[in-house]
């Protein structure tokens, strides 16, 4: 079992949802620009769903895709077909690559997934309160604490304002 920090990195509205239809219910380039930033040079573990929402493997990191299905359509993603499995995956890709940590990035079976294990959530919240069918877990709830809170960066595209959270595990993870 790998000693690495899984950090997971989300966007969520106000009401907690996380998609819809596929999908995130807003546009909002300045938190596509931090996602860059905190998952750069690191191992992603991902939904298959999550990876054909992106539509490609994206470049600067090793995507891991934890799924059931027997094979991806996407050049470059590694398969798993469990949790324990592809956090092996993450923590080989993260020593070839001399990361620090595991990025967890979706959809929401995987974020509960992988809550438990999870030491800190990087957490963008839109100002909005869309509809969705894909939520996220309440974080206080779970046993997390928050450490960090600021307005995030705007831009004049973005469909809302945002804030950044940091939430830390109150105790060690399970």
């Amino acid at each position: 079992m790998s000693t690495l920090p899984l950090v997971a990195v989300v966007a969520t509205a106000a009401n907690g949802v996380i998609g819809h239809v596929g999908g995130m219910p807003w546009s909002v380039p300045s938190d596509l620009k931090r996602y860059r930033a905190l998952t750069m040079g690191k191992p992603m573990i991902m939904g298959r769903r999550t990876l054909e929402s992106i539509g490609r493997v994206l470049p600067g990191r090793d995507t891991i895709v934890l799924t059931r299905a027997s094979a991806l359509p996407f050049e470059g993603a590694i398969l798993a077909k469990s949790p324990d499995e592809a956090v092996a995956l993450a923590a080989r890709a993260a020593d070839r690559r001399g990361a620090n940590e595991i990025v967890i990035a979706g959809g929401a079976e995987i974020y509960r997934a992988f809550l438990s294990r999870t030491t800190r959530v990087e957490r963008t919240v839109i100002e909005a309160e869309p509809p969705g069918d894909a939520f996220f877990p309440d974080l206080a709830a779970a046993g997390f604490r928050l450490v960090a809170e600021e307005n995030g960066a705007a831009d004049p595209r973005d469909s809302a304002p945002t804030r950044y959270e940091r939430w830390e595990r109150a105790s060690s993870p399970r």
